[in-house]
Order: C-alpha cells, then structure tokens, then sequence
C-alpha cells in the first residue's frame, strides 16, 4: 500500500511540472536579484536634480497629467489592432499548401472583413490627424 504522499504524487505527476516550477523561479530572480543587489551596494544621493522632472533635455512646458487628445489612443489601438490581423497572414502563407481551398476561402472571407473595418474606420474620419 501507497502513502498518501506517494499516492498523491503519483496522481498529480508533480515531477513533470518542476521545470516549469525552475523556470519561475529563475525569472523571478533574474528580475529580482539584480534589483536589490542595486539597492543593497549601489549609492543612495538623491538632491533635487536627480529628483526633477526631465523630459527632451529641459524643463516640463505643462502638468505632468495633462490630457491627450482621445484620437492619440485611437490611432494607437487601430495600430495593434491592424497589426494583430495582418499577423494571421504569415502563418497562413506558410500553410497554404496544407489548408486547401478551405483555407483559401476562409482567409479570403478574413481578409474582406479586414479591408472592410480598414474602408469604415477610414470615412468615420478615424484615421485624420488634424
């Protein structure tokens, strides 16, 4: 008869998930170690140039927490979202020998929504930067 130790290894397999376990906490200490072992050895002299606000090499024109014009974000999240869609094409270019005419079709039908969004985002006046 099995402990309930053993047993309950044996169920779970924990031995398969230890180097995902390593892999964790080795990046937890890359990212961490270096840190403190800055903080540790390295000087601690703050004085009020250190401590200012730098931006381009001079002086801050306005408040740190000023608004952006909402179509800043707007342009940003088109971008990766355009750029997400136009990544499913590599791998479909890889595979096209493989997905057939199905494939074919159903990255055509992909890309129609695609250039239809492109062509909609386009008249609502999204993509001006005026």
């Amino acid at each position: 008869m099995r402990s309930g130790i053993t047993y309950l290894c044996g169920i779970l397999d924990i031995e398969a998930y230890f180097p995902v376990l390593l892999f964790i906490l080795i990046g937890i200490a890359v990212g961490v170690v270096p840190m403190a072992l800055g903080r540790l050895i390295g000087p601690h002299r703050p004085n009020d140039q250190k401590l200012s606000a730098y931006e381009c090499g001079f002086e801050a024109f306005e408040e740190s927490r000023m608004k952006f014009d909402v179509r800043y974000y707007l342009v940003a999240i088109l971008f990766i979202l355009f750029d997400l869609e136009t990544a499913f094409l590599f791998p479909w270019g890889v595979a096209l020998r493989d997905i057939g005419w199905v494939g074919y079709v159903s990255m055509l039908i992909f890309l129609l929504e695609f250039v239809v969004g492109f062509i909609y985002i386009w008249k609502k006046g999204a993509l001006d930067w005026e």
